[in-house]
Formats: structure tokens, sequence, C-alpha cells
């Protein structure tokens, strides 16, 4: 049988995807790489679920905790980063593990990028002056009036997205969905490779969800968010959207109590992993789908998909 030239992990959050990957890292000579648009912040261990320390120590771990939260950070120069990641990987005969919950990363991986050219910096800076003046449904309207079709598509609600698409529309004069619609002209991953999809029953997701976010608070979540706050950075940075992040900064700012953040902060938890299981539905069809989170099972559910040449005992 073919060796994959990787071996890709998706899921929603709290799914056990990490756990799957240390696992299977044990097993063979492997390299683990973050694919997780929020593990790629160093400020943000705690709330973003990133690998501890002893597992770091443990297996190679690559692309988390790498850049700042004052920097924006795209699925362009993700892409880039782990290719090479990978091509390093077996070049030095260990397995690339890439696992995370980021949906367009994956997609950028496999599928390529659309080729949109280099926004100008002064582009960029006006489509965020536009959010923070206008809101998210302000510049939804905004929108419509330039590119219809990405209005159309987009919630008014989805801050990130609507400023993307209104730079993009700014500075070419072309629709991001025309773009999204031109042939990818970015290198994509080298076939063979193997991928698997968590996709664990949705109550018992919400339930470890829930859990896992109270857990968070009271290991160091509230101290991170504090430290963001004294950094006093653009509220339009991704960082400032991760899960917990805004309704933390709510409590800390005198708004709410600390219980009623961790309800919020749970809810939106709750309705981001409703998202990205949808979203793996439909883009990942080919993909082998683990409907379970306990680790041993998936473990014994995954190690058949693996060619045999792939996996020898380390021990």
């Amino acid at each position: 049988m073919t060796v994959p030239s990787a071996i890709l992990i998706a899921g929603p959050t709290a799914s056990g995807k990490s756990a799957l990957a240390m696992r299977l890292a044990r097993r063979v000579d492997s390299v683990i790489i973050n694919a997780d648009s929020m593990q790629v912040y160093r400020e943000l261990r705690v709330l973003t679920a990133r690998p501890g320390a002893a597992d770091e120590a443990a297996v190679p771990h690559r692309l988390y905790g790498m850049i700042s939260v004052a920097e924006a950070f795209s699925a362009a120069r993700w892409q880039a980063l782990a290719l090479a990641e990978v091509a390093a990987a077996r070049a030095a005969g260990r397995v690339p593990i890439l696992v995370g919950g980021s949906g367009l990363y994956f997609s950028a991986l496999l599928d390529g990028l659309s080729a949109v050219p280099e926004i100008p910096a002064e582009v960029r800076a006006e489509a965020r002056r536009w959010l923070r003046d206008l809101g998210p449904e302000g510049l939804h309207a905004a929108l419509a009036e330039r590119d219809g079709e990405m209005a159309a598509r987009l919630r008014p609600s989805d801050s990130q997205r609507l400023a993307r698409a209104y730079e993009v529309v700014l500075a070419t004069g072309v629709s991001l969905a025309e773009w999204q619609r031109r042939s990818a002209a970015s290198p994509i991953l080298a076939p063979p490779w193997r991928g698997f999809v968590l996709m664990p029953p949705r109550a018992d997701l919400y339930l470890r969800c829930d859990q896992r976010l109270a857990a968070m608070l009271d290991n160091g979540g509230l101290e991170e968010v504090a430290a963001l706050a004294a950094m006093d950075l653009d509220p339009d940075l991704p960082a400032m959207k991760a899960l917990g992040v805004p309704d933390l900064l709510r409590h800390l700012g005198g708004e709410i109590p600390r219980q009623a953040a961790l309800a919020a902060a749970q809810q939106a938890t709750r309705r981001y992993a409703k998202r990205q299981m949808t979203w793996f539905r439909n883009k990942m069809c080919a993909w082998k789908r683990l409907e379970t989170q306990d680790s041993e099972r998936l473990f014994d559910e995954i190690i058949p998909f693996m060619s045999q040449n792939l996996l020898t005992e380390q021990d």
C-alpha cells in the first residue's frame, strides 16, 4: 500500500482531535502540525486548548503559538508554512499529522487558494475603519451596494469575512466570489494523503464544550483575557474574536458577572461547534468519519485505514 504524504485529522472544537493525534504520534515517528486558526497565537494557550508542555516535549509540534495576538494571520500564510513543515517532516522520515478545526485551512491545503491579488495595506485599513465606524450590519449594507453576491453569502454579524469581502472588491473591483471561482493559483498538498473527521454525537460534544470552557476559566483563561485587555489591541484583530474572549472582556470591564460571561461563551462555543460540523459534513464527504469522542475507540477505528508499511511499532 502507498504511504500517505500526510494524515489529516479535522473536527469541531472539543471533539478530541489533539488527543487522537498524540496517540497516533506515539505509534509512529511523527510531527504534529497545527491546523487551527486560533492556536497559532502565542498568548492564547489556555482558551484555545493548545497542547501542553508535556505533549510538546514528547512529540514535535509545529505552528503552535508562533505569532503575537497583535498580528492578523491568513490562510495563505498558514498554507505556505504548513506545506513547508510537511516537506520537512517527510524529508526527516517522519509522518506529518495535521490536526485542527479550521475548515478553511484544510481547504487551502487540499484545494489551493484563489488568486486574489495582494490587498494594499491602506485598503485593508480603510475596510477596517468602515467596520469600526458602521458596525458589521452597516458594513454588510455597504458591501451589498458594491458586491451583492458576497453580501448575500455572508451574515451581517460575520464581521471579519465582511471586511475581507469589502477590501477585495474595493481594491480589485472584482467580487471575492468571482476570485474564488477562478482556478487556484497556489501549491497544494501532494497526494496521497488520508483524512479523518471526528463527528461525535452533538449532545455529547455540547456537554464537553461546556465543561471544557468552565475548566479553562478555572485554569488561567480569565488571566489570559486580562493580559489581552492590558495590551489595548485593535478589537477587530482575529485573536480578539477567539471563543470566550469577547464575553470575558465584558466581564472584566464590569458589564456582566462571571457566570453570565461563562454562559455566553459556552453558548458561542456550541454555536461554533455546530457550524464546524455542518461545514465538515458538507465539505469532507470523502473523509473517513469517526463518530465518537472515546480516544480508545477512535484509535481502534483509525488504525485499519492506515497503511501497514506506514505503521511500524516504535517500542
